[in-house]
């Protein structure tokens, strides 16, 4: 006897019910890659992620991860949770800056080093423009980019580590303080020759080293005003500093860079360096 169509319609219905009344619908498996399928819902434990999109072959995702672009997870954009948090991979701790965007941001976004409520208030581009961050990683992932003050001659890099995020690399506003202005306009601003002291500069033009204002020109904004700096001002700490590292110096010195002192308690005017010229304040 032969069964008609319409019958057999019905009854595989009826079979998908009684199914589903057992919750067997559960057990169902979808085959495939996931990554596929549309609309791919996330469990509720799942995290959703940020990443950096600039790079070829890695990104860094929200949390501070580093993987492959092949390695991420496509439904929450996040990276795998192996290797090391805030991977300072192929980066300077003392300049703060890397040779990769990647692990520059991820660098950045470890609070030992990157104070998030001063992150939150710093703003991006100039004037009218110019913006707060919405987030750590939205801080990092912007500060770690190329710009202007990374290159010389508008297509060379000024150093193989241009990627920084020193809270003083953008020089758009370091000093910026009026105050500021008016206590130098009493000062001689000079640059001393190569291994010379702030004492011997300042000497040389029959005046005396004023020590107690090397912290008011110790920022990235005075040093380019009267050296030459190369577009990289770093973050740096030593007797010699505020300086200029000459164009002689041993590469890992990061030649043509000017420098500023993270520590307050070594501005001296005696301090000096092979490779250096210091930046003085003489009264």
């Amino acid at each position: 006897m032969k069964i008609p169509a319409a019958s057999c319609n019905l009854f595989v219905l009826f079979l998908f019910f009684i199914f589903c009344h057992l919750d067997l619908c559960s057990s169902l498996r979808l085959i495939g890659d996931p990554s596929k399928l549309p609309h791919v819902a996330l469990r509720t434990d799942e995290v959703e992620c940020n990443n950096t999109v600039q790079g070829r072959y890695l990104l860094s995702d929200s949390r501070g991860y580093v993987c492959s672009i092949m390695a991420v997870n496509s439904a929450t954009s996040c990276c795998p949770e192996v290797g090391k948090q805030y991977s300072c991979h192929g980066c300077e701790l003392v300049s703060r800056c890397c040779d990769s965007y990647e692990y520059c941001v991820a660098c950045c976004m470890d609070p030992a080093r990157t104070v998030v409520e001063v992150a939150l208030k710093t703003k991006v581009a100039r004037q009218a423009t110019a913006r707060t961050c919405s987030s750590l990683f939205d801080f990092c992932s912007g500060r770690c980019r190329h710009n202007s003050q990374s290159v010389v001659h508008e297509n060379a890099y000024a150093n193989e580590l241009h990627h920084c995020f020193s809270e003083q690399l953008n020089p758009s506003g370091e000093s910026g303080d009026p105050a500021v202005e008016t206590k130098l306009t009493d000062l001689t601003i000079i640059a001393a020759r190569q291994g010379q002291s702030c004492d011997a500069a300042c000497k040389g033009r029959r005046l005396s080293c004023a020590a107690d204002k090397l912290s008011e020109i110790n920022n990235c904004s005075e040093l380019q005003s009267y050296m030459k700096c190369r577009g990289l001002c770093v973050a740096s700490s030593g007797p010699d500093q505020p300086a200029e590292v000459v164009s002689t110096a041993p590469k890992h010195l990061h030649p043509g860079a000017c420098l500023f002192n993270t520590q307050s308690s070594l501005l001296s005017c005696q301090g000096s360096h092979p490779y250096t010229r210091r930046l003085c304040p003489c009264s």
